[in-house]
């Protein structure tokens, strides 16, 4: 969103309502950038996370740029989580054919192979479901910034 205001001026307001103790949100601001979390007593690990960066184009001209995603750790737990489901997928598979070429049991290689994407399938409904339950604080976040951005 582009603003007629400074960047300085922009960031000001954002660091105002740090300081407002009937502010429900805790406000980071590092230079050009903001992060905006839920407050601890509502956070749960579904909790979205916005992060606010304000370009200087010119003057007394900004760009507001805002991008709503989970917190890092569950970012890179998720992430974690795959990689590990993937290099476990093409461990077990590579042991199932091994197994099944030297005419041994490979039953429970494959049967591990076929589970996992099966659990890959679980987990990415487990991260809508957490997105779907996270809609409402990120709703609330956007509310906050917009009523920030325009006071």
């Amino acid at each position: 969103m582009n603003f007629d205001e400074s960047q300085q001026k922009l960031i000001a307001k954002f660091q105002s309502n740090v300081k407002n103790t009937a502010c429900n949100y805790c406000v980071k601001v590092i230079d050009g950038h903001i992060v905006v979390d839920i407050r601890a007593e509502e956070n749960h690990f579904w909790s979205p996370q916005l992060h606010v960066e304000i370009e200087k184009i010119e003057e007394n001209r900004s760009l507001v740029k805002g991008l709503f995603g989970p917190k890092p750790q569950v970012w890179t737990f998720f992430m974690f989580i795959h990689f590990a489901m993937a290099f476990a997928f093409i461990g077990f598979s590579i042991v199932a054919y091994v197994k099944w070429s030297l005419k041994s049991d490979y039953k429970t290689a494959l049967i591990l192979t076929i589970a996992l994407p099966i659990l890959w399938v679980i987990m990415y409904f487990l991260g809508r479901l957490g997105k779907k339950r996270g809609h409402k604080q990120m709703d609330e976040l956007h509310e906050f910034m917009m009523k920030t951005l325009k006071s």
